[in-house]
């Protein structure tokens, strides 16, 4: 039997971004940004097909894991089985999260995204889910028509809400420490990190965040 890794207390969840790379060159940047302190990594690739994906996702997977980093794939559940990852990301257009969890591996991380929605968030934590995300919080070159969530969203989050919560959308070193303030456990981020010149030093910026302003389970 395959042992899924947990997701870790709290810390940088970094996710890949789209920019042309061969696998080879996606895997390097995964090792460096969990050298710079990613804890979490999420796969998502959204211009390949789904052989070369596939491939190129299990050597993601396999990377990660050898690094001791939770491997997580973005938006489909199939490949994230199919490649041992440790859970997947689902948003409003992944299908309905309600009936997942008795389908899943009892271990097998389960995110959703909730961009501003408190009530979907309750739901989702029902649900079974391990995590939930909001955003965005900042303007996103990644999603820049994605809606805005005000930071009193995941201040009310944090007092309603046991499961851990993730905070995405144009974070960068210099707005983090507000969002993880308010009860972030997680920030996440793409072209911060994926997209830097130096990836090792990038992730190494926000994982300052998490020793500067303390890294307790927030949710505990």
């Amino acid at each position: 039997m395959i042992e899924l890794r947990a997701l870790p207390k709290c810390g940088v969840y970094a996710i890949t971004s789209d920019r042309a790379q061969s696998p080879a060159e996606l895997c390097d940047a995964i090792g460096h940004a969990v050298e710079g302190g990613a804890r979490v990594i999420q796969y998502r690739r959204k211009r390949l097909e789904p052989g070369a994906q596939r491939r190129e996702a299990a050597a993601a997977c396999r990377v990660a894991h050898e690094l001791d980093a939770c491997f997580i794939v973005n938006d489909d559940l199939p490949l994230a089985l199919a490649i041992a990852a440790d859970g997947v990301h689902l948003g409003r257009e992944d299908g309905d999260f309600r009936s997942l969890r008795g389908q899943l591996p009892p271990d097998f991380i389960l995110g959703i995204s909730c961009y501003a929605s408190l009530e979907r968030a309750a739901e989702a934590q029902a649900a079974g889910a391990t995590y939930v995300a909001f955003g965005s919080f900042f303007p996103s070159g990644t999603k820049p028509h994605a809606p805005p969530c005000p930071l009193f969203v995941l201040e009310e989050a944090r007092r309603r809400l046991a499961v851990p919560l993730v905070a995405i959308g144009g974070i960068t070193p210099e707005n983090s420490a507000a969002l993880r303030a308010a009860g972030a456990d997680f920030l996440a981020v793409i072209s911060g990190i994926f997209d830097a010149d130096d990836i090792t030093a990038a992730a190494r910026r926000y994982h300052a965040i998490f020793e500067e302003h303390g890294a307790e389970n927030r949710h505990a």
